[in-house]
């Protein structure tokens, strides 16, 4: 759901609805106080230091109480908070000096308001590198966020709101998104996608049947499919991450496709099938361990031992080796021209152009990710891009291709002929957003 024409103020007022149907036991800042906050970040957002863009983290946090509920075990890579000698007074001019020295990968600025209502920077929080290694699907597990919410600036104009895990809003330019379609998830999309999976799950029941027929494939079948939509939610993470835009053309054709530079880049499917199984190697092996130790015994067989480390260790290194696979293929969309991949994730070359002309009349947007009929808006293909017109040529003359057009903007789109309808899907999720504890279930 997206609202045009939108303002700071109507950020403001959307995330105060959204805490004040929370959970939260913190106290809750006044509308004004946010649609400061906003406007201030806002602004920051298009302004330039030594001729960089601004990216920058904030969080709302107390300076007065800045961890209410500490966990029982604190683990190492936990959060902190380094406070200033004296309170910085919140201020575009300030906000823009301080981003140069608060990388948002692995900082935030902690930020309070005073009785009045004003803003003041008080603090830097670290460690938030864990949390984008989550969000990016990099980590396995994050630990809780600090403070009442994060505000995130990734491009000019272009605001983030974040309550631990889950994605509040976003305000982009002078578009609020309050929700993401998850179309990787659920829907048509999902559908190819987890079809395209079929080798990766034809390999796990082999592998299963062989080494672990104590195992049923179909409790690993969510697994195999989640792995896969995370690999290319992941891939589109690196190609927004360049600013340049690109495409991305999953097909099982070869008709209508120029391809300037051809390969056959198996590596990532390869990498992701020994991933899945040292996953199932190191959950067989603990599970052995701990069935023991719970049984009472008071040791435990050195093979068990030896295989639940040894698979720890060659996961990492798989994990490892998947990133640099997405970082090599994210690379190629740089190039004028669209990656091409078969059904199976393996690269057949970049730079290609989309040779069909043939255009349908008209294309469907949905604003779910089911794409129901009556939900369906029609618009005029010609309304789009270059990039985006070959786009919908192709996937409506190639039935079956699933076409995935990252903007400059980092905006993504999914486009998919369904029957007699070339269908369009906008804002997907790509991260890995979870809905937080202390939300309600609805609002």
């Amino acid at each position: 759901m997206s609202i045009a024409n939108a303002k700071p103020k109507d950020l403001a007022l959307h995330v105060l609805k959204k805490l004040t149907h929370s959970k939260l036991s913190l106290p809750i800042p006044s509308l004004p106080v946010l649609e400061d906050l906003f406007e201030c970040v806002f602004f920051a957002s298009m302004r330039t230091e030594e001729s960089d863009l601004i990216r920058v983290t904030v969080t709302l946090i107390d300076p007065e109480n800045p961890d209410p509920r500490p966990p029982k075990k604190v683990v190492d890579e936990r959060w902190s908070v380094i406070r200033f000698n004296t309170h910085i007074e919140l201020s575009i001019k300030n906000l823009v000096k301080l981003s140069k020295a608060s990388d948002p990968s692995t900082t935030s600025l902690a930020v309070y308001y005073d009785l009045e209502g004003k803003l003041y920077v008080w603090g830097m929080i670290d460690q938030a590198i864990h949390y984008q290694s989550f969000l990016n699907y990099e980590s396995d597990s994050g630990s809780e966020q600090p403070g009442l919410f994060q505000v995130v600036v990734n491009d000019i104009g272009t605001l983030d709101v974040l309550f631990d895990y889950e994605l509040l809003a976003t305000l982009k330019q002078n578009v609020l998104i309050s929700r993401y379609l998850d179309v990787f998830t659920i829907g048509p999309v999902s559908k190819i996608l987890k079809a395209n999976a079929g080798h990766l799950k034809a390999e796990l029941r082999t592998f299963l049947a062989t080494e672990h027929p104590e195992e049923d494939f179909e409790d690993w079948e969510t697994f195999a499919d989640g792995l896969w939509i995370q690999t290319l939610s992941r891939l589109l993470l690196r190609v927004q991450n360049y600013h340049h835009g690109g495409g991305i053309l999953i097909t099982g054709n070869e008709e209508d496709i120029d391809v300037k530079y051809k390969v056959n880049y198996d590596r990532l499917k390869i990498a992701v099938t020994k991933y899945a199984r040292e996953i199932i190697n190191n959950y067989v092996a603990e599970a052995l361990i701990e069935d023991h130790l719970a049984a009472g015994k008071k040791s435990i067989v050195k093979d068990w031992y030896q295989e639940e480390s040894r698979s720890l260790f060659s996961r990492q290194k798989i994990a490892d080796e998947i990133k640099g696979c997405i970082s090599f293929l994210a690379s190629h969309t740089c190039v004028d021209g669209v990656l091409i991949f078969d059904p199976e994730m393996v690269s057949k070359g970049f730079g290609g152009v989309l040779k069909a002309k043939k255009m349908p009349k008209k294309i469907f947007v949905s604003p779910t990710a089911t794409a129901t009929p009556k939900s369906l808006i029609p618009a005029d293909p010609n309304h789009f891009g270059t990039r985006h017109r070959s786009m919908i040529g192709y996937c409506w003359n190639h039935p079956g291709s699933l076409g995935l057009v990252v903007s400059q903007d980092g905006d993504i789109r999914a486009f998919y002929r369904i029957e007699d309808k070339l269908i369009m899907w906008e804002n997907i999720k790509t991260q890995q957003f979870i809905k937080s504890r202390k939300s309600k279930k609805a609002y």
